[in-house]
């Protein structure tokens, strides 16, 4: 049986996890990068394990992802089942399943750059798995780790 210092933790946790795909729904890069310890990062792969962006700190992570997702674009999270571990009262890891939607109108379209793993695209449908890591802070949990796999990439 697990203890309630543990069942808490994992509440909190799943409670972050809510706060930062409202965040990013909403476009509150600022906000979202709070989430993240100040040494946290964020890389996301493609379905071939390429690393397609990497970002470290929340200052990288907030501006990073407001420049790419400035304009007309609208992206949507879904955080599906989850398989949290709390190692220790201040470490945790957890496995998100996980599906997004990004739509861009017309002015939101790049031209793609050197280097680009993705194609230019209007909407985009993922599916995939986050594998995160936590450490409990002052002021709470916070993401230290997240790398986005992907199971299957889809562009219109």
């Amino acid at each position: 049986m697990r203890d309630l210092e543990t069942l808490n933790a994992i509440e909190d946790i799943r409670r972050l996890e809510a706060r930062y795909a409202r965040y990013a729904d909403e476009k509150r890069w600022q906000d979202l990068a709070g989430l993240f310890t100040e040494d946290g990062w964020f890389r996301s792969l493609d379905v071939d394990g390429k690393e397609i962006v990497s970002m470290t700190g929340p200052a990288d992570i907030a501006g990073q992802l407001g420049s790419r997702n400035s304009g007309d674009v609208q992206p949507l999270h879904q955080l599906l089942t989850h398989e949290i571990d709390v190692e220790t009262p201040d470490t945790a890891s957890a496995v998100w399943a996980m599906a997004d939607l990004i739509f861009r109108g017309d002015s939101a379209i790049p031209e793609p750059g050197p280097g680009d793993t993705l194609p230019p695209f209007r909407t985009m449908r993922g599916w995939g798995h986050y594998h995160v890591t936590y450490r409990r802070v002052a002021g709470g949990w916070r993401i230290a780790t997240r790398t986005q796999t992907r199971t299957r990439l889809e562009f219109a």
